[in-house]
């Protein structure tokens, strides 16, 4: 099915969705929940069953994401608790699915990442951010919170770097991003797709298996101890090294050949 507010391409095994609202700096509303989250599910699908191995996130026009449409706060300002709920339900559900993606999520951001946008940001698992582009978790300007993304940016930034940014509401530039670990590279405007590129590359030389395995390992282990953790990833490695994608990447390896699965973008 089509999409009105993004723009989808495929390219052998990497996707690229594109936030398509220029015209408001692809701020969220409903729509483009809903369609996000059909999309993550789409993905989800086709790295399951059609060799999707990897998905660029970006944004048409000036920005990447500039938070939540004015349009649709123009609705919330009426809205009931109750109707909150469900919109707020909504959006976290959103965000929750680009997370889980079986595959790796690169985001790929110019301009502005603001509010849900900074979410969006989180929940990429590889950001690339131009050198001019703008952060902010900027929701308690307007008397509310980052609450939705709050699972996923403190995933990234930590506490620390939260309360100063979600108490303050400041925003930030890519290069602060990346010491806080929202963005791993800061690179010139002209630079940015070769950025991404780059680390699609990389992806397309590792195992889709091996790291669909290793990006759900990260929220297993996270926040265990040694002792606690050890029989989850003694069961993960014992179960890759025996899995007929283990096993194809180890002879490979012993075999000084590239495995099978290595692949241009």
């Amino acid at each position: 099915m089509a999409y009105q507010f993004l723009t989808t391409r495929r390219e052998g095994a990497v996707a690229y969705v594109t936030l398509n609202r220029p015209e408001v700096r692809n701020a969220f509303n409903e729509d483009v929940i809903a369609e996000l989250t059909r999309w993550a599910a789409e993905a989800g699908e086709a790295a399951r069953r059609d060799g999707l191995r990897a998905a660029v996130l970006a944004g048409a026009g000036k920005a990447f994401c500039a938070g939540a449409d004015v349009a649709w706060m123009s609705k919330m300002v009426r809205y009931t608790e109750a109707e909150n709920l469900r919109d707020a339900t909504a959006m976290s559900r959103m965000f929750a699915a680009l997370d889980a993606l079986p595959l790796a999520l690169i985001g790929r951001v110019h301009g502005a990442a603001l509010g849900g946008g900074c979410g969006l940001a989180a929940v990429c698992d590889i950001v690339a951010a131009d050198d001019e582009a703008v952060f902010g978790f900027t929701e308690v300007k307007l008397g509310i919170l980052p609450a939705v993304i709050s699972p996923f940016a403190l995933a990234k930034i930590g506490r620390s770097a939260a309360r100063e940014l979600f108490l303050t509401g400041a925003r930030f530039p890519a290069v602060r991003a990346r010491e806080i670990g929202l963005v791993h590279a800061v690179v010139p405007a002209a630079d940015l797709d070769a950025a991404v590129a780059r680390y699609v590359a990389e992806i397309l030389t590792a195992g889709p298996e091996g790291v669909a395995a290793a990006k759900a390992l990260i929220p297993a282990v996270w926040g265990r101890t040694v002792d606690e953790s050890m029989p989850v990833t003694a069961a993960a490695i014992a179960a890759r090294r025996v899995s007929p994608e283990g096993q194809e990447g180890m002879t490979a390896f012993l075999e000084k050949r590239k495995p099978s699965w290595t692949r241009q973008p």
